[in-house]
């Protein structure tokens, strides 16, 4: 770990907003499409045709009316169920849609492929190439899932970011390289098509500076940026000296990721990990409570966050934020394109600290060592198998040694 260098394209100049949850974000997204005047580029896991998603599928359908090119890029897994509907009703409208890795039918869909669990985790919009939104929000609406018969009574707890500088066109050129990647089997089919794709220009060009703000738009994919997330999370808890506090959706981290904690928390550090406490996908959440009875006795503080779904993927280490689309989990790890953004600026780092600190006092369940040793036989069952399952899983990817 001390020997290992991070490399993160920091840029300067950048203008960045702190926003938590739907009710923040939408408002945002669609004032940011309602004023596009040139492109609006929206990719993204997960696209419900509910309340909130009709709404930006409206907003995205006007602008093409003004005449603002408009691309769509919806994970062909996530957005299954919508993505037809979707996809027709932008190409009526004269928008671009396009799938990524649509998901086999019929037959198909019980053969499997490793390219299957590769998927478009990313949630980036960039308006106009200078303002991007850039986080975990998926387009649903948070409020689908209130159920207070399940003791669900709150909007799912989420954050991104609205950015702009020279990360915003940072963030427009990944999404153009994208695009062409899903474009070139038909590219090669009509080479003249080549001429409309209107590639936005490299990224240190026309970047000007929009704020103050230091930060770094951090990308992971199978080809170039394996595992440039997952190294910069590294590198920052090795250099820890007072705070980590992590809130994360699916926590299921590498042997040399909890060791990092355990290593800061022994130095003094103060690790705390806020996590899901409303079940939302059982295997997921069992696998991560048979990491706790090592995490417990290795000094990190568990919280559990109860009022709603947590779907976060955020950080804060010392005076370094980090907010975007990544689990710590294999998924995000290993396999899935993500997104996040690293932010080096003291005032951002403690706004999202005191929002975090404020989710687990008002909603945060603190799991006691003592408590969590005495579950019942039962559970422990649940957590260990689920735990073996999910590293089979692991073993599909060729990574089981890491977990």
């Amino acid at each position: 770990m001390k020997g290992e260098r991070v490399e993160l394209d920091w840029t300067e100049g950048n203008d960045l907003r702190l926003l938590q949850n739907g009710t923040d974000f939408f408002p945002a997204l669609c004032a940011a499409i309602d004023a596009a005047r040139v492109s609006v580029h929206l990719e993204t896991y997960i696209f419900m045709l509910d309340r909130t998603g009709r709404r930006v599928l409206e907003k995205l359908i006007a602008a093409v009316h003004r005449g603002v090119k408009v691309r769509v890029v919806l994970d062909g897994f996530g957005a299954a169920a919508t993505a037809d509907a979707i996809r027709t009703a932008l190409t009526e409208a004269g928008a671009h849609c396009r799938i990524f890795r649509p998901e086999p039918r019929w037959l198909g869909k019980f053969v499997f492929s490793r390219n299957r669990l590769r998927r478009l985790h990313r949630k980036v919009t960039v308006v106009d190439g200078r303002i991007a939104f850039i986080g975990g929000i998926n387009i649903i609406d948070d409020y689908d899932d209130l159920d207070p018969a399940d003791g669900i009574g709150a909007p799912r707890f989420d954050f991104a970011v609205r950015v702009e500088g020279p990360l915003a066109t940072q963030a427009a050129y990944a999404q153009d390289l994208l695009w062409v990647r899903l474009n070139w089997a038909r590219l090669r089919r009509h080479p003249r098509e080549w001429r409309h794709m209107h590639l936005l220009k490299p990224r240190h060009e026309d970047a000007s500076p929009r704020g103050a703000l230091r930060a770094a738009l951090v990308l992971r994919d199978n080809l170039r940026f394996r595992q440039t997330f997952e190294r910069a999370y590294l590198y920052g808890i090795a250099r820890a000296r007072r705070d980590i506090l992590i809130a994360n959706a699916y926590f299921f981290p590498g042997m040399r990721f909890r060791r990092a904690l355990a290593k800061a928390a022994a130095r003094g550090v103060r690790v705390r990990l806020l996590l899901q406490g409303k079940v939302e996908y059982r295997m997921q959440y069992h696998a991560t409570r048979s990491l706790y009875d090592q995490l417990l006795r290795d000094g990190i503080e568990i919280y559990e966050y109860m009022p709603s779904y947590l779907h976060a993927k955020v950080a804060v280490i010392d005076n370094v934020a980090t907010v975007g689309s990544s689990n710590l989990d294999p998924f995000s790890l290993l396999l899935a394109r993500e997104a996040n953004v690293v932010v080096d600026d003291q005032p951002f780092a403690w706004d999202l600290q005191e929002r975090l600190e404020t989710a687990i006092r008002e909603g945060g369940r603190f799991i006691r060592p003592l408590d969590y040793r005495r579950r019942g036989w039962l559970r422990r069952c649940v957590d260990a198998a689920s735990y073996t399952l999910l590293r089979i899983g692991v073993a599909l990817t060729g990574s089981s040694d890491k977990y």
